[in-house]
């Protein structure tokens, strides 16, 4: 099957005033087109490090990373950027919505950084937030919505743009059980559809989703399995 991402020899350090605090200490990872990926393990393992690495949201100290076959791990902030709108649709755990935009806008809002038409931006939001079951809520504003319709609106943000990978940080992490259950049904359809899904989380039942799970510990991955 067709790599989407190959990552050889990352590494990722901090610098603490004069101490050097590696996160991530030489990681290998192929992910290929399709797949459902959960990225678990504990507190100050590097998993949030290696997201944002992913995600196109910091750069390695160290090493090669190949999206859809291109080098974007020396690339400039201002690239970053554009792959990130172009190729990453990101899930957060706050949902990240911004308050005075009602939903519609909301999933708007890469689409207008890409440059579609206003007619077109609102097609193809009311599309995808019909899909995740918020058709008769476009007009709402995040306050007037439950903490699972807004993590569904920022599914429907993330996938607006036809993104090469989608990346969720946490994503049931603010939510009841039941609302959580919810999402999860919501990415595995996606993975069923198609689409490359990439999940952070610390709870073994949520990376349990997922068809490949990678652990990390300080730094360095230390099993994959394939559910």
């Amino acid at each position: 099957m067709e790599k989407i991402i190959s990552i050889k020899g990352i590494t990722k350090d901090y610098k603490m005033g004069k101490v050097i605090v590696p996160a991530l200490r030489g990681i290998d990872l192929d992910i290929h087109k399709g797949d459902f990926v959960a990225i678990t393990g504990p507190s100050g393992s590097g998993k949030s490090t290696l997201m944002h690495i992913l995600g196109c949201l910091d750069s390695p100290t160290q090493g090669n990373y190949l999206l859809n076959n291109r080098n974007v791990s020396t690339r400039n902030k201002s690239k970053l950027a554009e792959i990130r709108n172009k190729q990453i649709g990101f899930v957060f755990q706050t949902f990240n919505l911004l308050p005075h935009l009602n939903m519609q806008k909301n999933v708007e809002l890469p689409l207008m950084y890409s440059g579609f038409s206003p007619r077109k931006r609102a097609k193809l939001a009311k599309k995808v937030l019909s899909e995740v079951g918020l058709a008769n809520r476009l007009k709402h504003k995040p306050s007037e919505l439950s903490g699972g319709q807004r993590q569904r609106v920022a599914i429907a943000r993330a996938i607006v743009n036809s993104p090469s990978i989608i990346l969720a940080d946490e994503p049931t992490g603010n939510l009841d059980t039941a609302s959580g259950m919810d999402i999860l049904s919501i990415f595995t359809e996606l993975h069923k559809q198609g689409h490359t899904v990439i999940m952070v989380t610390h709870d073994p039942s949520v990376a349990k989703r997922a068809n490949k799970i990678i652990k990390l510990v300080d730094g360095v991955i230390v099993n994959g399995d394939i559910n």
